[in-house]
């Protein structure tokens, strides 16, 4: 036991280290493959403590910057996550029993991906395999498999390498499942999505920087405002010069202004003045009171210097814990540590359609949405042409953090043949091309403005087409397995055919598959 576990928890290690900063893809399938081998031949309850120090591992290293907020938040969060993945050592070793288990043994791993990324409180994505392959070639492959799908493939690509390890296959076997494993790897590179450039849309992308340390905007958010306002109008006065070019759309970041705008009239009076001078719609970040009295909403505005504010998105997935405290009034009745710096509970958005900008239709995903599929998946099919990314990750601004969601927002680019924008109060602002290549970029802790024409389009690529269903179809198919290898196994036990069980083996006899 204490080998299988240490052999898991360098297996969660291992796939932290995939992640920025580090950034080494390879050891993502190696990650699978060590998981996988070290559940071989266990009882599905034993499996348990493999399949959680495997969490430990990997949460524990991967969420390291939640430092920032507090120590308790990076132990809750990480512990957390460790336990939601637990099972996955349990179901690992239940369908290792079945004939092509490496199949089964992928199917496993995207569900437990899948049912993390929605549950509990609505889930927390951070951490998927596929969130691993930015300038890969596996990443070609995303406007086709999508997030799920890719995930899929190189969790097979581990399992796969479990497989050659345990049971050293004959080459007639592994080299059609090589073959196959690298055609699929190959495939985006081979036949590279095609981005239809209907037409482009100028957009200016404001970073207004965050005065002091960097890392308290609450403590100064009216100085933040008036810098996303200056910085509006300087780029005003450049147009006015012949020196830049009229944008089309100026977008802010998240937070911009950390009071709601409809009620603080300081705040009111600097938007419209930055609007009138830039003579454009500005999608600004608000803070805005909620109808209850003790709600908040986080919400994309676009402001017009003619008619004023219009269409809103309010953020889809508010962080528990951090925006919002579950069970407010019954379990969690006394605010303790941090929790007591969230007064209010911030309210989730249901909007589908994306905001409405003169004859263009641009996608909005506030902070952590980018790493959600849904909001963004039903806004591009709801005809949105482009993805505005408005963040505020100030307090994680020293932390790796912000270059982890920054590659995720790029693979997000990829998956949906989209061009997009990102506006961060003080980084990383940029703007990304369909490819997921990085067209301009503010260095953090400025304050920057990036004016560019980004490519619109209304294709939909199979990525986005599919949607929610293969994570769902993982998600059966891998209970399906399970309740296969229970049976196989008459309870816990593995019994390969004439051959009775070796407990503690790596390399249990198990039927090729």
């Amino acid at each position: 036991m204490l080998r299988r576990t240490l052999l898991a928890g360098t297996a969660g290690v291992l796939l932290a280290l995939a992640s920025a900063p580090v950034g080494w893809t390879i050891l993502a399938p190696v990650s699978v493959a060590l998981l996988v081998l070290s559940v071989r031949g266990m009882r599905a309850r034993a499996a348990l403590l493999p399949g959680l120090v495997f969490g430990i591992g990997h949460f524990f290293v991967l969420l390291w910057w939640m430092r920032a907020v507090g120590w308790d938040a990076w132990l809750a969060l990480s512990a957390a996550q460790a336990v939601v993945v637990a099972p996955l050592g349990s179901a690992l070793a239940l369908v290792g029993r079945l004939r092509w288990w490496p199949v089964w043994s992928a199917l496993c791993w995207v569900a437990v991906e899948t049912i993390r990324s929605s549950w509990p409180f609505g889930g927390l994505p951070w951490g998927r395999l596929s969130y691993t392959v930015a300038d890969t070639w596996w990443a070609a492959s995303l406007p086709w498999l999508g997030f799920t799908g890719l995930s899929l493939l190189l969790a097979g690509t581990g399992a796969a390498l479990a497989w050659w390890v345990s049971e050293r296959p004959p080459l007639r076997q592994a080299a059609p499942v090589a073959a196959g494993l690298l055609a699929l790897t190959l495939w985006g590179t081979v036949v590279p999505w095609q981005v239809e450039e209907d037409a482009t849309m100028r957009i200016a992308v404001v970073q207004g920087d965050v005065p002091g340390s960097g890392d308290d905007l609450v403590a100064v958010h009216r100085d933040v405002t008036r810098n996303h306002v200056e910085a509006t109008i300087d780029l005003a006065a450049q147009v006015r010069a012949g020196e830049v070019e009229a944008p089309d759309l100026v977008v802010w970041p998240e937070n911009s202004t950390a009071v709601d705008p409809f009620r603080d009239a300081e705040v009111n009076a600097g938007i419209e003045r930055a609007s009138a001078a830039i003579d454009a719609p500005i999608l600004i970040g608000a803070m805005t009171d909620g109808e209850e009295p003790d709600a908040v909403l986080n919400q994309g505005i676009v402001w017009s210097p003619q008619t004023g504010p219009g269409d809103r998105y309010t953020k889809r997935h508010p962080v528990a814990f951090g925006e919002y405290i579950p069970w407010r009034d019954t379990l969690v009745t006394g605010n303790f540590g941090k929790l007591r710096l969230i007064g209010r509970d911030m309210l989730s958005g249901t909007r589908t359609d994306p905001l409405v900008v003169g004859p263009w239709r641009v996608a909005d995903a506030i902070c952590f949405d980018v790493a959600y599929d849904d909001a963004i998946h039903e806004q591009l099919g709801n005809g949105a042409q482009v993805l505005a990314v408005q963040t505020s990750n100030a307090m994680f601004i020293r932390t790796h953090q912000i270059q982890q969601q920054y590659e995720i927002t790029r693979l997000r680019a990829l998956e949906t043949g989209r061009s997009v924008v990102v506006a961060a109060t003080n980084g990383v602002s940029g703007v990304i091309a369909p490819d997921g290549s990085v067209v301009d970029q503010a260095r953090p802790r400025t304050t920057s403005v990036l004016v560019q024409d980004v490519v619109l389009d209304d294709g939909i690529t199979p990525a986005v087409a599919m949607g929610p269903w293969p994570g769902r179809a993982a998600v059966l198919l891998a209970l399906i397995g399970c309740v296969l290898g229970a049976r196989r196994g008459r309870g816990d036990a593995l019994c390969s055919p004439g051959t009775p069980p070796r407990r503690g083996s790596l390399r249990e006899p198990v039927e090729s598959w």
